[in-house]
């Protein structure tokens, strides 16, 4: 074997190695590219590195993300989760399971509005959790609920994993949109189903909300409450993601009326202020400069590894693989998942992705539905212990009579219920294409 592939091994070895001890994984990245690639090519590999530096941050198209993280997090200040949950509680509240439903609903809309994973399982958990244990609901499966619904805004579009898919694939963020909206519907009818089932194998689980508590609102209320609080942010989905499908406004024009629709929600709730714009500016700065720095540190590990001829020792592990190119998406389906379990999506996406495309563009695979697989495999890594970030996120704010690992056992049901969702969107591509091919992407 060449030294530089043998160099290239080592590499991704050692990025595994840093982050067992602990290291960030964007220093991770860095680190074990800058190594690696120089042992093999001295400082001439890098010469091209501020090229691809700048042809990421120049990236028109990811101009999308700090505006729809905006929208997002000023979303979540305007406090619509505990509105639509008191709403949704009263209305399905009489249910068995009714209020597990009223949560998948909550963060359907969450993650169409928001999309920030750990906003909507911090919101969903500080105001759902104790009263559905106060309700006697199975405490593992009120977690899971929680942990599972605030992960929907992963597949849900505007989602800011679909828009660094779409730059990664070469796909228009438009396409990849109305790929992703049909398979996230599926993954949150399936989570009803499930709930609706368990309500009547095990209904001790997950009891209904009790007649007394009900009535304390009457029909006509609570319908008049349910168009006050749930139509302008439905109303302001709609107009973004409505815009971008139907080709009437480009993704940043339309994140950028997202941005500025959120701070008219806000206020008509009568909730903006200088202090709220403020925290949602500093907010949305924070987690769009750690998504760059990843994606700058990704460039390095990306150069090194190609120039060290990594990608040629991918393509040859995929010759040994029987069973042609569905075997090879199983088989990078289960490296995705695997890694899900240790490292985020976004280094799943600039790291795994990258490699595997070449063989997917020589086998002409339709990469919309490539995406969408993607998506909705990425959005298990959230589940999955040890490091699923919903698990740590609902942890923080949990009562101190949660056991951790009822978190972790809550959460296992969800996992596979994902992944037969995944085995459905696999063996019917169409749930993925037949949105985007019929309104003519």
């Amino acid at each position: 074997m060449p030294i530089n592939e043998i160099l290239a091994i080592l590499c991704i070895v050692s990025f595994f190695a840093m982050l067992a001890i602990g290291m960030p994984v964007a220093l991770t990245l860095a680190v074990s590219g800058l190594f690696f690639g120089y042992l093999g090519f001295g400082a001439t590999l890098f010469n091209l590195l501020p090229a691809r530096i700048f042809g990421v941050t120049a990236n028109y198209t990811l101009i999308a993300i700090p505006l729809f993280v905006f929208m997002g997090v000023m979303l979540e200040k305007s406090k619509i989760a505990d509105d639509l949950m008191d709403v949704i509680g009263h209305m399905a509240g009489g249910l068995r399971g009714g209020m597990g439903i009223g949560i998948v609903l909550v963060g359907v809309l969450l993650g169409a509005t928001t999309g920030i994973v750990g906003a909507t399982i911090v919101t969903l958990g500080l105001i759902t959790l104790p009263a559905l244990m106060r309700r006697g609901y199975h405490v593992p499966t009120a977690c899971g609920t929680i942990c599972a619904s605030g992960t929907l805004g992963q597949i849900i579009p505007p989602s800011t994993i679909l828009i660094l898919l779409a730059d990664i694939l070469g796909q228009s963020v438009g396409t990849l949109f109305a790929a992703a909206l049909l398979p996230g519907l599926l993954l949150s009818a399936i989570f009803v189903i499930y709930l609706l089932v368990l309500g009547m194998v095990k209904p001790e689980l997950v009891p209904p909300v009790s007649l007394a508590e009900r009535d304390t609102m009457s029909r006509s209320e609570l319908w008049v409450k349910a168009a006050k609080v749930g139509l302008p942010p439905v109303a302001l989905v709609l107009a973004v993601l409505g815009s971008i499908i139907g080709g009437i406004a480009a993704p940043t024009e339309a994140a950028s009326m997202g941005a500025l629709g959120s701070i008219l929600v806000v206020a008509l709730a009568g909730r903006f202020s200088f202090s709220v714009l403020r925290d949602t500016t500093l907010a949305t700065t924070r987690i769009t400069a750690g998504m760059m720095f990843i994606l700058i540190c990704a460039q390095v590990f990306a150069l090194a590894f190609r120039g060290l001829n990594g990608e040629g020792l991918v393509h040859r592990m995929f010759e040994y693989i029987p069973g042609g190119i569905n075997a090879d998406i199983i088989f990078m389906m289960l490296i995705i998942f695997v890694l899900g379990f240790f490292i985020e999506w976004i280094e799943i996406s600039y790291i795994v992705v990258p490699l595997f495309l070449p063989i997917l563009q020589a086998a002409n695979v339709d990469l919309v539905w490539i995406a969408a697989l993607i998506a909705l495999n990425l959005q298990t890594s959230f589940l999955t212990p040890p490091f699923g970030w919903a698990l740590f996120y609902l942890r923080s704010v949990a009562p101190p009579e949660v056991p951790t690992i009822a978190i972790y056992k809550g959460v296992v049901p969800y996992i596979f219920l994902q992944l037969l969702a995944l085995a459905m969107l696999f063996a019917y591509p169409s749930i993925a294409t037949w949105l985007p091919r019929a309104i003519g992407w």
